[in-house]
């Protein structure tokens, strides 16, 4: 199972939409090895199975911010759709073929891969929040290695803290 699909792909294709961990219908059907329109078929001639919360279409600004782009001219047409991880494991039950079975498995693996990386960060954040706190209760004066202390605590908050996104420059007459 491990050569059927490198670990680090499908942690890739994982996107954070709705503040819900999510992957585009276009990249499951790779990784099943159909279309996209068959697997979509799949999910709509079985739709009681997908409620909202195991499956949804993005909107407009949400596709732009994902980067997929709409064509006219043979691409995409429709909006993609989304499944988050309850999601997927339905649609085991809908594809229901050898390679779906293992993909699917792969998935759920990685899922819970990202469920342990982040429940480790929030441990590792509050670990070193409560370090800065027994350090800074200390009565003493600030010296020269005290003050290298205090910035080896600001940058592992600064990389622990998630990226902020940089205001985008309007384009066109204002």
């Amino acid at each position: 199972m491990k050569d059927l699909i490198p670990r680090g792909v499908i942690e890739n294709k994982i996107y954070l939409i709705r503040d819900r961990k999510v992957m585009l219908d276009a990249d499951l059907a790779g990784l099943y090895g159909v279309e996209t329109k068959n697997m979509n078929l799949q999910v709509k001639r079985n739709i009681k199975r997908f409620p909202h919360d195991f499956m949804f279409q993005v909107t407009k600004k949400e596709n732009l911010r994902l980067q997929i782009a709409t064509s006219s001219y043979g691409g995409r047409r429709y909006l993609p759709y989304v499944f988050t991880e309850q999601g997927i494991a339905m649609l085991s039950s809908v594809l229901n073929s050898e390679r779906a079975i293992e993909v699917n498995i792969a998935i759920m693996r990685a899922f819970v891969r990202l469920r342990e990386i982040l429940l480790t960060h929030k441990d590792l954040a509050v670990k070193v929040e409560a370090l800065e706190l027994k350090y800074k209760n200390h009565d003493m004066r600030l010296s020269e290695y005290d003050k290298h202390i205090t910035a080896i605590f600001e940058a592992i908050k600064k990389l622990m803290a998630p990226p902020t996104e940089k205001p985008r420059r309007m384009i066109g007459f204002r």
